[in-house]
């Protein structure tokens, strides 16, 4: 609406998952024993530190998703409430304040953020994992709280507020019809809507700062886009985008006046530049641009509407000034920032910054920037639990392709298979491919739970940016087009390659995990490439991408061209015979390593029929496979008593295939709904703790 979704059209959900190992369990409860042939260098290495609490973990945080009022004077976050995450609301800075503003009891408040009168806190909740978002408004001083998407079915979004016109936020709605969102203007007090603009066809509507309809974008049937503007009570087209550059241009928003726009733009260009649009003339104006990867998390001055500064992202963050003011400033925030960082938010007066920091081996922290003093001052850390613990460094890597693609890539290893510090194991380790979701997503620099879960259990873990991930511009992006389980897949391949070649790993100690299109990846790995790979755990992965294609979701309806153009077109003969060829279901006869699979039953994006069918197709042929449901989770799983009980399962089934550390299976079962509808013999202890639950 304001900008164009380009988020919501992935398959994503960018989930990461964990792997599988060689061993049996019951001989690695313990720190693992020297055998009596044990080189030097391996009884070199240091003793593993204590396991990490599968409950620190994957366990609620203490606090997160921090945020400040516009105002500056208020902090908002998510934290435990009777367990599950809720919202809560203080004075910033005054932990003595804070206090709940909301009472969800089911799976929790995934995500926040603040109207602009700071009197009203905002959020989106579903049921059950089904992404029928509803946006609702907890009015601070009467603690009420007002579904503003008070229809059955609907999925609403949030599109736009103005600080010029107080009391409203513009929300599209597609309770008329499932595929398009309506626009509506919706009072924050009592909820009620007028329709602004009715959407027939349109994958975007965009307003300026008045809150006046002026913008749109269209489908075509390339697979890009149309910028519409809109003039004398019609449509009328604009420019062009080309599928090439669908992905990767994007409009931001209105520049001051509202006579032109700020753009995210890789037309003529590789890389996305930072470019200002004059509407009336249709001049382009090049602010920045970038050699390598796209300019990303584009700060502008929330008054101004002016951009102040930019991003760039290969191995982590760093940040860039645009304009004199700011130089000064920026430096002041670079020198404070060492690992991976993203600013969340401005206050409206741009003196507040609510950045997010991330040194990947500690638990991360939100902080305020003050812009007027260049202080980076804590707001709150989000785990505390984890300073019990030893923590893995994450160690950026280019890793190049058979064809001579950079591959971005994030290698952690176990910390006492690293005595010095660099990355580098003494001596080789098994290997969790950790294969991030989309395609069109990336893996990033810093903290996260599965990868320091999978290194303290004693693996290296790798992540690859493979061809189609987002960030390196569009050639690297469109070379993963009709690439699934292609060329797509032999960038995970060619990293393995690396890994096996610097004495990271063996070749036949490499499991392979991931969600999303990661879980895909997992399916290619064992299906098409059997002997590459120890194991396999596939979380929410297509297994049939001709059953994919056939139940994208009606909203996702503007965006069927891209996902035609880039996996297969089920409307031509070519296109089917694709899809159905890199279908891991066509293949399921050479999978001859253990697999673990976690659905969830409501998820919308990859249907719980995408498990179902491979596990059925498994069955038939006496092939083993555990096959884990959670029947009140969709796309992931949120609800930490069933995230709990998924990881403890993959941790059983990685200890038993790779040989790694585990955490005897406890009462990670406790409130859960997991379900095993096949397969739970096969993962050691599983069946039994089930029973006693």
């Amino acid at each position: 609406m304001s900008r164009i979704p380009n988020a919501i059209l992935l398959l994503l959900a960018v989930l990461i998952l964990p792997g599988c190992d060689t061993q049996s369990p019951s001989s690695t409860a313990g720190e693992p024993e020297l055998s009596p042939d044990t080189d030097t260098a391996e009884a070199a290495t240091s003793s593993p530190p204590p396991l990490i609490e599968r409950t620190v973990l994957f366990g609620n945080p203490m606090r997160f998703q921090g945020r400040l009022s516009p105002d500056g004077t208020k902090m908002s976050f998510r934290a435990p409430l009777d367990g599950v995450m809720n919202l809560w609301v203080g004075e910033r800075g005054d932990f003595d304040s804070v206090r709940p503003i909301t009472n969800d009891t089911g799976r929790g408040i995934p995500a926040h953020f603040w109207a602009l009168d700071s009197e009203h806190v905002l959020y989106i909740r579903d049921e059950g994992g089904d992404e029928n978002w509803h946006l609702y408004s907890v009015d601070l001083a009467s603690g009420e709280i007002t579904d503003l998407s008070p229809y059955e079915g609907v999925q609403a979004q949030m599109a736009a507020q103005s600080e010029r016109v107080p009391g409203v936020v513009l929300v599209g709605m597609n309770d008329r019809d499932p595929k398009w969102h309506d626009l509506y203007r919706v009072n924050l007090a009592t909820g009620e809507r007028e329709l602004l603009a009715e959407n027939n066809g349109l994958a975007s509507i965009m307003v300026d700062h008045d809150l006046n309809v002026r913008l749109a974008t269209e489908p075509t049937p390339s697979g890009g886009f149309n910028v519409l503007s809109w003039s004398d009570d019609e449509w009328q087209p604009l420019f062009e985008v080309p599928f090439e550059d669908a992905q990767t241009t994007t409009i931001l928003g209105f520049d001051e006046q509202n006579q032109g726009v700020y753009m995210l733009d890789s037309r003529n260009r590789d890389t996305a530049a930072l470019v200002h649009l004059d509407l009336g003339d249709m001049s382009v104006d090049i602010i920045a641009e970038s050699e390598g990867v796209d300019i990303t998390s584009v700060l502008i001055d929330p008054r101004s509407h002016k951009p102040v500064a930019y991003a760039l992202d290969m191995i982590r963050p760093v940040y860039h000034a645009l304009g004199l003011e700011f130089v000064e400033i920026i430096d002041r925030l670079n020198s404070q920032l060492t690992g991976g960082s993203q600013v969340l938010a401005q206050s409206l007066d741009n003196r507040y910054w609510t950045v997010y920091t991330d040194e990947s081996d500690s638990s991360p922290i939100y902080k305020v920037f003050d812009t007027t003093t260049g202080e980076l001052d804590e707001l709150f850390v989000t785990n505390p639990a984890l300073d019990d613990y030893t923590l893995a460094k994450m160690h950026g890597e280019v890793i190049k392709s058979r064809d001579g693609k950079d591959l971005v890539s994030y290698l952690t290893v176990p910390t006492e298979s690293d005595p010095d510090g660099d990355g580098r194991p003494a001596t080789p380790v098994p290997l969790v491919m950790l294969v991030h979701g989309g395609p069109w997503g990336r893996d990033t620099y810093g903290y996260a739970p599965i990868v320091q879960w999978l290194a303290n259990r004693g693996y290296g873990v790798l992540q690859v940016n493979f061809r189609s991930s987002t960030g390196f511009g569009k050639s690297f992006l469109n070379a993963g087009n009709e690439e699934w389980a292609g060329a797509m897949h032999d960038d995970l391949l060619d990293a393995k390659n690396w890994a096996v070649e610097q004495d990271i790993t063996t070749a036949d100690q490499v499991a392979i995990m991931g969600g999303s299109y990661g879980g895909y990846a997992t399916l290619v790995g064992l299906t098409f490439t059997p002997e590459e790979f120890s194991c396999g755990v596939d979380i929410v992965g297509p297994s049939n991408l001709v059953t994919l294609m056939e139940s994208i979701p009606p909203y996702w309806e503007s965006y069927r061209k891209i996902f035609a153009r880039a996996i297969g077109d089920l409307e031509t003969e070519k296109g089917q015979s694709l899809l159905k060829e890199r279908s891991p279901l066509t293949h399921v006869d050479n999978i001859t390593k253990p697999l673990l699979i976690g659905q969830g039953a409501n998820d919308p994006r990859v249907k719980q029929a995408e498990s179902d069918q491979i596990v059925e197709a498994m069955k038939r042929k006496d092939i083993p496979v555990t096959y884990v449901l959670y029947p009140d989770e969709g796309h992931g799983f949120q609800k930490p008593e069933n995230n709990l009980s998924f990881f403890a399962v993959a941790e059983a089934f990685l200890a038993e295939c790779q040989g790694g550390r585990y955490q005897e299976l406890g009462d990670d079962f406790t409130n859960s709904s997991i379900e095993i509808p096949h397969g739970g013999e096969y993962v050691p202890g599983l069946s039994g703790t089930l029973s006693g639950n």
